[in-house]
């Protein structure tokens, strides 16, 4: 592609090697640069290979396995993303899918671990084949700017509010009477998930590269010497894969009906639109390599590579895999090119043979990096209108609901619903999108389904 932004003259095309592949010396880096910038991106992101388990083993499943699968498939995927969109950006677990995952599909709604899983591998084929037809951007067009945002946030609060129950500081009361009830810390476990919130928020708030990960060792370290952290007697160096392959397509409609299953494979596709073409657009425009236009060069081949990427962590057993935010930090060390990708996906692959280290750290741990991750998603709140009761309040049950009820689709659901309903009463019909129609109807029905079943039995 041509550079837009005022750079020197680009050189003569026809470089061979790295260089010419990856477009490196017309994009004003070196290998030197794109090597340090994945090395940062990749340090920013670590923390993911510990903390996917600590949400997913929630489910059953080993945390060995999940850190080694989470680690593969975050390797081969980055790898992808730079090798065939070259652009700087990284894919991993995506952190709050997850939560939803294990704490709403399989916890709540009742669906084995490998049904959960079959529903992120549809929703990422679908994705995917939308990407192909040219139809995922008419979709999010769709959906109003303030519901975008509040899916965001609502899943930011759904990944804090998970943060303080995992680090035991929010629980269920014994005795009844309020839902949840804050636990004063009289456990070694919630000291530990304070003392690991004070190192998390002051490694970052002094822009110590690599904090959240740092955090979660430090804070493990403090959980052995406090013992509530402990070394398995049974600790491998051999890396387990027991969760690839472990996905089931039939589950969701089993056990939720059609109707439902839908919706929710819906729910979970439109999170991974947003937050997908968020990311890919704030990264390649902080690299300056947006077209003047305003278009992104080889958009199709990003979000493609991204969309697949999650159907490719739910056949894994991973969990849903998409770009990473926290590719800014590779870009502001000069990363431009996807060769910066490629050294974070090399490195992904490596840290796989830390995975059985994965059993030793506590949730306590990872805890208060949910908690500093979940306050970073919530700040898209400052983007919605609540003054505006049509645009405010939709996204306000949209936020509520979705840690309320640990449940992404229920949230997603109320505020589509909500949305329509009050430009009905207010005669703005022309506000409404055909495709948001379609949906709010759907969510509708998928409300009411109780209700009609009851009134069909009887």
């Amino acid at each position: 592609m041509t550079d837009t932004v005022q750079r020197p003259p680009a050189p003569p095309q026809g470089g061979s090697g790295l260089d010419g592949y990856f477009k490196l010396t017309e994009r004003g880096t070196t290998v030197g640069i794109e090597v340090r910038a994945g090395v940062t991106t990749f340090l920013v992101m670590a923390y993911i290979i510990f903390v996917n388990p600590s949400i997913l083993s929630a489910t059953g499943l080993d945390p060995g396995a999940l850190a080694a699968g989470t680690a593969l498939i975050a390797g081969l995927l980055s790898i992808a993303m730079g090798v065939f969109a070259n652009y700087p950006l990284a894919m991993a677990a995506g952190l709050g899918i997850n939560a939803a995952v294990a704490f709403g599909l399989v916890l709540t709604d009742g669906l084995t671990p490998a049904g959960a899983m079959g529903v992120i591998v549809i929703e990422g084929l679908v994705v995917a084949a939308l990407v192909l037809v040219g139809l995922r951007e008419a979709i999010m067009n769709a959906v109003p700017l303030s519901l975008k945002r509040a899916i965001g946030v609502g899943i930011g609060l759904f990944i804090l509010f998970i943060g303080f129950v995992n680090g035991g500081l929010i629980g269920s009361p014994e005795g009844g009477g309020t839902p949840v009830e804050f636990i004063f810390p009289n456990s070694s476990g919630a000291w530990l998930t304070l003392i690991g919130l004070l190192i998390t928020v002051l490694l970052y708030a002094r822009k110590v590269p690599g904090a959240l990960v740092i955090s979660i060792i430090a804070t493990t370290i403090v959980g052995l010497i406090m013992g509530v952290a402990s070394v398995p007697d049974t600790l491998t160096a051999t890396p387990s894969f027991d969760t690839l392959g472990e996905f089931d397509l039939g589950n969701v409609f089993t056990q939720l009906g059609f109707v439902a299953a839908l919706l929710t494979i819906f729910s979970f596709m439109l999170t991974d639109f947003f937050d997908t073409m968020g990311t890919a657009t704030a990264i390649v425009e902080q690299a300056d390599l947006v077209e003047e236009d305003g278009s992104i060069d080889k958009i199709g081949t990003l979000l493609f590579v991204d969309s697949i990427g999650a159907a490719i962590g739910g056949a894994a057993g991973v969990s849903s895999n998409t770009s990473y935010i926290e590719s800014s930090a590779g870009v502001a060390e000069g990363g431009r090119t996807g060769l910066t990708s490629v050294v974070v996906g090399v490195l992904f692959l490596l840290a796989i043979f830390l995975a059985p280290l994965a059993g030793i750290v506590p949730p306590q741990a990872t805890a208060p990096v949910l908690i500093l991750v979940g306050f970073l998603m919530a700040s898209l709140i400052k983007g919605i209108d609540f003054t505006d009761l049509e645009e405010g309040f939709p996204a306000l049950l949209a936020i509520v609901l979705m840690p309320l009820t640990f449940s992404i689709t229920v949230g997603i659901g109320a505020g589509f619903v909500m949305y329509t309903l009050i430009k009905v009463v207010k005669g703005k019909f022309d506000e409404i999108h055909p495709l948001l129609w379609v949906v709010a109807i759907a969510f509708l029905v998928y409300f009411g389904q109780a209700v009609l079943g009851s009134a069909i039995s009887a």
